[in-house]
C-alpha cells in the first residue's frame, strides 16, 4: 500500500510520523493543487449562501447554478485525484487534479462559456478514472476496483450536467462516486478485521449501487429506492466492521477521528433513508439528502482524515490538536438543524440557521488546519532532571 492511502486509512507510516518532527521535509510542490480546490470550497460555500437569500461575499449570477458541482468535482474530485496521483506517482496522472481544479475555476470565470467550464471538469472525470488503469496493474485487489468505479460515476455525473442545467437527476451519480470513493478507503483499513472477502462484499455492494443508477434513468421512483437500500446496506456493513466502533473509546486524536467517521455514518444512513420515499426531486427531501450525503458524509470524513493524508500528499505536519472538535461538533450541530427543524419541519429560519452554521464550520476548519500546521507539532514535554548521567 502507498504512503498516501495509509494515511487516508488512519494509519500513518513510521517515515511519515518522522517527517512531522524537527526535521521535516519542506512542503511539496503538489501544494499548488490545492490552491484551485480550496478556491472552489470557499467559492461553493458563498453560493451556499446564497442559495439560502443570505448577503454573500461574492455575488455572482451563475454561482447558484454551479454550487454542487464546486463542491463534488472542483473540492472533493480535486482533492481525491491528487491522492491518487501521488500514489502513482507519474506525471501523467496529475493531470486529474490540474483539470478538475481548473474547471472549478472556469465555473466561476463569468467571461468563460459555462459548457467551457463543464467540459473541462468531463475532461479531469475522465483522466481521473484512467489513473485507476496503471494502479489496477499493481495492485489487483476489489477496493481499487471499487473506486474505478466510482470515478466512472463521477464521470458519467460530469456528461450528463453537459446537457442539462438542473443538478437534481446528476446528484445520484455524484452520491455513487463520492459514496464509494470513501467507503473503499475506510475498507483498506479494515482489511485484517474484516477478513480477506471484505473488498469482494464491498464490490457487490457497488455493483448494486450503480445497478440502482442505472435503473433511476428509465423509472426514477424505482431507481431512488434501490439506491436508498443499496447505501443503507453498505452503511450497515462498515458500520459493523469498522475500527472507529473500538477506537471512539481511545483518547486524542484517536477517538477524534473515530467521531467524525461515526458520525459521517448516521448522515449516510439518513440520505438512504429519504431515498426509500422515491426520486429526489428540487424540496425538502432533496435538500435533506444532498446535505447529508455532501456535508455530514463526506466532510465528516475530511474532517477525520484531514491530519494524516495532507502530510502523506504535500509533506507538510498538520498534527491533530483538540481544537479540531469544535469545527467538527458545529459541522453536525448545523446539520441537525438544518435538517430537522428546516427541511423536516419546513422552518426556513432553521434552515438559514443550519446553512450558516455549516459554513462557519468549514471555514473554521481550514483555518484550524492551517494554524495547526504553522504551529507544527506539539513539543514534547522536558524529561526531568535527577543529577546522575543517563
Amino acid at each position: 500500500m502507498t504512503r498516501a492511502r495509509h494515511a487516508f486509512a488512519g494509519q500513518p507510516r513510521r517515515d511519515q510520523v518522522r517527517d512531522t518532527g524537527a526535521g521535516r521535509r519542506r512542503p511539496s510542490w503538489r501544494l499548488i493543487w490545492l490552491v484551485p480546490a480550496a478556491v472552489a470550497l470557499l467559492i461553493g460555500l458563498d453560493a451556499g449562501l446564497l442559495l439560502l437569500g443570505l448577503p454573500a461575499p461574492v455575488d455572482a449570477a451563475r454561482l447558484p447554478d454551479v454550487h454542487g458541482m464546486l463542491l463534488t468535482l472542483g473540492f472533493v474530485g480535486t482533492l481525491i485525484s491528487l491522492e491518487r496521483a501521488t500514489a502513482l506517482a507519474r506525471w501523467y496522472g496529475y493531470l486529474a487534479p490540474a483539470l478538475l481544479g481548473l474547471g472549478g475555476l472556469l465555473l466561476v470565470a463569468a467571461p468563460v462559456p459555462l459548457i467551457v467550464a463543464k467540459g473541462v471538469l468531463v475532461a479531469g472525470a475522465a483522466a481521473f478514472a484512467l489513473v485507476y488503469i496503471p494502479l489496477w496493474r499493481r495492485q489487483h485487489d476489489a477496493p481499487l476496483l471499487t473506486q474505478l468505479l466510482a470515478a466512472v460515476l463521477a464521470l458519467a455525473g460530469a456528461i450528463l450536467w453537459l446537457n442539462q442545467d438542473t443538478m437534481y437527476r446528476i446528484v445520484p451519480w455524484l452520491f455513487g462516486f463520492i459514496i464509494l470513493t470513501i467507503a473503499a478507503e475506510r475498507v483498506e483499513l479494515a482489511r485484517i478485521t474484516m477478513g480477506p472477502r471484505a473488498g469482494g462484499r464491498l464490490l457487490a455492494l457497488a455493483w448494486a449501487m450503480t445497478g440502482a443508477l442505472v435503473v433511476g434513468v428509465a423509472l426514477p421512483d424505482a431507481g431512488a429506492v434501490l439506491l436508498g437500500l443499496s447505501i443503507l446496506s453498505l452503511t450497515v456493513w462498515l458500520l459493523v466492521h469498522d475500527v472507529a466502533r473500538r477506537t471512539i473509546r481511545a483518547d486524542g486524536s484517536a477517538r477524534y477521528m473515530a467521531a467524525c467517521i461515526l458520525a459521517g455514518y448516521v448522515w449516510l444512513a439518513v440520505a438512504g433513508a429519504i431515498l426509500l420515499f422515491g426520486h429526489l426531486a428540487p424540496g425538502a427531501a432533496y435538500d435533506a439528502a444532498v446535505h447529508a450525503v455532501f456535508l455530514g458524509y463526506t466532510f465528516s470524513m475530511i474532517m477525520a482524515h484531514a491530519t494524516t493524508i495532507l502530510p502523506a500528499v504535500l509533506h507538510i505536519a498538520l498534527p491533530y490538536r483538540a481544537a479540531f472538535w469544535i469545527p467538527a461538533a458545529l459541522l453536525q450541530a448545523g446539520l441537525v438543524i438544518r435538517l430537522w427543524p428546516g427541511d423536516g419541519v419546513g422552518s426556513e429560519l432553521a434552515l438559514r440557521v443550519g446553512g450558516v452554521i455549516g459554513v462557519v464550520a468549514l471555514v473554521l476548519f481550514m483555518l484550524t488546519a492551517l494554524t495547526s500546521a504553522i504551529l507544527g507539532p506539539p513539543r514534547a514535554p522536558a524529561k526531568a532532571t535527577t543529577g546522575e548521567a543517563e
